[in-house]
This record gives C-alpha cells, structure tokens and sequence, in this order.
C-alpha cells in the first residue's frame, strides 16, 4: 500500500468499493474516469481476487487458469488499452482424462471413436436418441436432469457425472439445473453427437480454440487496473476487511473496516460490494429480518486447493489444461503455465496447477505443503502425464469461497436477499460472489460497470440478469449498449 494513498481513522467516504477483484477494480476503474471520489477495500494483500498471480521462487501461476475472452467490445478494448502488447493471443489445446485415457476436448469424432471404441459410441448415439424421447414434457430441475435430457445418460455418466461431483463435491441431483444451463449453453448435443459419429461437421460454440491472456498472468491485468484506479484518484487499499454495514432508514451510513488489529468506522455516501453475498447479509447491522438471515446462511461456496508443481521439464504435456475425469484421481484439473503463456516460468523449466476442489477443513484443505506436493506429484505421475523425477518443488495455496454453489436452496435463498436489497439504493452488490452467480471475468466487470452507474446516476440497470442469456458469452458479439457508453466517457479526472 502506498502511504499517499492511506485514510485518516474516521475519515467520511464517499464510495466504498468492497473487495478488489475484477468487479471491484472495474468498479474503482470506472469511478475514476468519471471523477468520483471514492476507495477500495480490499481484505487480502494481493488484488484480483480469484484471479489473482501467485508468485514463488520465480515462477507464476493462477488459482486455476483464466482465460479473458468476451463477447462485449467494450470490454475487449479496454483489456487491451490496460496490456497492449503485453495481451496475448494464445492458441487453446486441452483434453479430457477418462479410464485411462486422453480425450481431445472439444470432442473430436475420430479420437472418441478410436478411444471409446465404436459399439460404445454407437450406444452414445441411441442413449442420446432415448432421451430425447422421454424429455418430452419432463421437468429439469436438477443439473443431471438437464444434462441426461440434452446428452443422453450414456454421455452423462461418462463424461460428466464424476468431474461434476468432484467439483461440487454434492450428487448431480442436488446440483441446480441452472448451473448447467449457464455454463453448458448453446451446446445442440444432436448435432454434437453426429458430428462425433462423422456424420456432420460443426463449430462447438460453447468452445473456443484462443483465448487472451496477459503475459505474467492475470494479476499482470488487475495490477494495470489498480495503478489507473489510483492514478484517478481512488485508492486501493490493501489488508482492510470489512465486517460490518450499518444503515438506518433503507441507507448505509457507514462501513466498519478492520486493519492492524484495529476497528475503524467509516461514513460512506454509497457502497459498491463483490463480498460474498452471505457476508454482505451478515454484515448489515442492524440485522435483516431473521427469514433474510436464514437464507443468507444456507447459501454455500465450494473451496479450492491449488498446489504448484515446479518441473525441470518445460513440456511435460502441450496442452493449457486437462480435465481429471477419474474417479480414482482426485485432482479435477491440472493447468500447464508454461503453454499459458512463457513469461510464467524460468527458461527451461515449468509450472503445473493441480486444482483440488474441497471445503474448508478437508483432509487437503489441512495436508502440510510437502503432503500435498507429494500427493500431486504421484496422481500425475500414476496417469503418465508427468515424470516424477523432474519434479523439483512446489506450494500449496487455499483459496476460500472459489465458487458459489448451485444446490436445492440457493435459488430461494438468492431470490430472498435479492428482495430484501432492493430496499438500499446505496447499496450495490456486484461480481461473481457478490451476487452468488458463476460468472467469468467479462461477466463480472459488465455487473461492476452497471452497479457504479446505478450507484452514481441511479441508472435502473438489473445487475442480477447478467449472464442469463440462451446464447454463452465465448463466441459472437453483442452491442455495447451502457458499458460501451460508460467506458467512452471523459478520460480520469485528476485527484
């Protein structure tokens, strides 16, 4: 943290962005350039978030890999006003690990057929060709309803049911539908499937085969959104959790912050939150209504265990990432830094990301690093994608609340404290965990933009419909609207 940028003990603010991550950066980005005052509170040392850059030893490596694409222009301008050359294009390869073997993904006709083997793909085919017989008027509320009705329950078990569960750690039947209708959009698994057996070709619009991505890794992105911020006049400062919201007459008055072991309360005009959105709720003092309360706790977040693998071997396979479809291998998904881009690892060497999703106080959320390094050092090594003995270290980061979770009650639960919110004008929840939505980084920064402008020109925009729409957001383009508007407007006002 910059001295120049601190704040006196009590200091009145005017907005108060919550969380420095892609939404709350965005949030802060925009403000400066419309000469608002305001500052970001950000709990940890790092900014990004999720999509932070872990550095160790001299090597780089994400919690989890992120991919920036979008299909707002807007958005894809200013990534690339922030990087310039420093934004990358980088070819996508990835594969799925599936009984033992590697599938190209997106699926491709010849391989599955090679590797699945034709009486079984043939059984693919008509398990697909059967459900879309009984779908027909049946009800989809869970995301293996979904799933089987779209691919069959042939596709369903194999390809989907194991990593699912690994992820979530919940069967796929307590898992919403609207999960899967969010992340697995546009997908016609029909002309998939012919496509598969050879009898047509198609571009899978839910897949993409580039992507952008800065050199040094996401937080090289959020770090050139934190300096703009600043250098318009809003502060981002570091190791400041916010534990409390006090409003009186449907207004937020004050924020209370916590840093250095000391509590601060803090007058406040408007306040922008990415907290998660059960955190927000059991902030507010005084306290929602005890239905409001209930709901706030029963929504949940899957944790994330990310061990780094550092390697003498620069390739140990091509691919960005592999999905561990295994049962028997309890990793979900390994990352390749090296084929993310070079600027992540030394010449000569590479930098693997075994992600291991958990909650907190599972037997891997507590493995001593050597445990954990080990661990993913073998289940690597037992499936053939590494060599053990170049191996060379590696660390083990916790990353809590990674992903909100779509179960039975997070519907209601959202619908609840959606309703109860709409009573604070002043209050503006925003990104991924604020509005306990699955969104990618476009998709954050587009609620964050939308949220500052209800903020500050009492816009009218829903920021909770973002990331509804049929058609998924990594093909196609969309018209600008009010992000390209307000991302055009007068460049910063200096402090």
């Amino acid at each position: 943290m910059n001295g120049e940028h601190d704040i006196e003990r009590g200091e009145d603010l005017d907005v108060a962005v919550l969380g420095a991550g892609p939404a709350g950066l965005t949030a802060a980005h925009l403000l400066a350039r419309r000469g608002q005052r305001g500052v970001v509170m950000e709990a940890s040392d790092v900014v990004g978030g999720i999509a932070t850059t872990v550095e160790f030893e001299g090597y780089r490596f994400d919690l989890g890999g992120h991919r920036f694409f979008t299909k707002v222009p807007a958005v894809e301008r200013l990534w690339e006003q922030m990087l310039g050359d420093e934004f990358l294009t980088r070819p996508r390869l990835s594969r799925i690990y599936h009984k033992g073997q590697f599938f190209a993904y997106p699926l491709q006709a010849r391989d599955v057929v090679a590797r699945l083997g034709l009486g079984e793909t043939v059984l693919c085919g008509l398990s697909y060709v059967w459900a879309q017989v009984r779908r027909r008027g049946g009800e989809e509320n869970s995301f293996e309803d979904w799933v089987t009705a779209r691919f069959g329950r042939r596709l369903y078990d194999a390809f989907f049911r194991s990593y699912t569960e690994k992820v979530w750690g919940i069967p796929g039947t307590e898992i919403r539908a609207a999960w899967a209708a969010q992340r697995i959009k546009d997908f016609n698994l029909r002309l998939a499937i012919l496509s598969m057996l050879g009898l047509r070709r198609r571009h899978v619009t839910t897949l993409i085969e580039e992507f952008r991505y800065p050199r040094l890794g996401p937080g090289q992105m959020w770090d050139a959104f934190r300096h703009e911020a600043e250098a318009g006049g809003v502060p981002v400062l570091m190791n400041r959790r916010v534990t409390g919201l006090v409003h009186d007459g449907g207004e937020v008055t004050d924020i209370v912050v916590e840093h250095d072991g000391a509590r601060t309360t803090h007058r406040v005009g408007g306040v922008i939150s990415t907290l998660p959105l059960s955190d927000l709720v059991l902030g507010l003092d005084p306290p929602p209504p005890p239905a409001v309360e209930d709901a706030a706790r029963k929504l949940r977040y899957r944790d994330l265990v990310l061990v780094a693998l550092t390697t003498r071997d620069p390739v140990p396979f091509p691919d960005n990432w592999i999905y561990l479809h295994d049962p028997s291998t309890r990793a979900g998904r390994v990352q390749n830094f090296g084929a993310w881009s070079d600027g992540m690892v030394p010449p000569g060497a590479g930098c693997l990301g075994v992600e291991y999703f958990c909650f907190a106080g599972d037997d891997i959320w507590e493995m001593s690093d050597d445990d954990a390094v080990a661990m993913a050092r073998d289940e690597l090594a037992r499936i053939g994608l590494i060599d053990p003995a170049q191996v060379t270290g590696g660390t083990k980061v916790l990353v809590p609340k990674a992903y909100p979770i779509y179960d039975t009650h997070y519907e209601e639960a959202v619908a609840q404290i959606r309703a109860y919110l709409s009573g604070f004008p002043n209050l503006q929840p925003c990104g991924r965990n604020g509005l306990h939505r699955y969104n990618n980084q476009d998709h954050s920064m587009v609620t964050a933009i939308l949220a500052t402008l209800n903020l500050i020109d009492d816009a009218g925009h829903d920021v909770w419909t973002v990331n509804t729409e049929d058609v998924y957001l990594e093909e196609g383009g969309l018209d600008d609207g009010p992000i390209g508007d307000a991302l055009t407007e007068a460049e910063p006002t200096p402090a």
